[in-house]
């Protein structure tokens, strides 16, 4: 009788992802954890998340030593495979400076500023249009001082201060 070590091929076969893809899963999604335990609280309020993801890093911030900082990554990143995490980077992205969606959300308000520089009353309706959040009185107060110190050739302060203020509108409603 022969007695043979190998079992049939048809039980080697296993559909699911290999252990090193779940690895590298599991690492993406502490790697983006991470990411969330550097932003500010502010940025955070942004955050699609559960209560739990938020409060855990909200105590991930609150700790000192290193190996307890690495278990509570850990962690994180076991709660966040509940998550949306598509919604969650997407997100992300958006505030971190080295990120194209961050550089694309920003060049949108710059051009938002310009056209309201340049456009004038066209803009203006274009822009309450697609954003009614806008207060008009005060929109149009920033648009003629930054309007009056670019033909005076005066440092663009009040355009500073229209970019904010069109930046805080909107991103209150994203």
């Amino acid at each position: 009788m022969r007695y043979s070590w190998h079992k049939d091929d048809q039980e080697d076969e296993f559909e699911g992802p290999s252990k090193s893809e779940l690895k590298r899963q599991s690492e993406a999604l502490q790697s983006l954890g991470k990411r969330l335990t550097e932003m500010t609280n502010e940025q955070l309020t942004k955050v699609p998340m559960s209560d739990t993801l938020a409060k855990a890093i909200l105590e991930h911030k609150r700790l000192k030593q290193g190996e307890a900082m690495r278990r509570h990554l850990q962690y994180i990143g076991k709660l966040m495979r509940s998550e949306d995490n598509e919604a969650i980077q997407n997100v992300v992205d958006r505030f971190d400076a080295g990120s194209q969606a961050y550089v694309q959300h920003f060049h949108m308000l710059e051009r938002w500023r310009d056209r309201l520089l340049n456009e004038g009353q066209d803009a203006l309706t274009e822009l309450l249009a697609e954003f009614p959040e806008f207060d008009i009185q005060h929109l149009r107060q920033l648009v003629r001082n930054a309007q009056r110190e670019q033909s005076a050739g005066k440092p663009p302060a009040s355009a500073r201060k229209l970019f904010s203020y069109i930046r805080e509108v909107v991103e209150a409603r994203q």
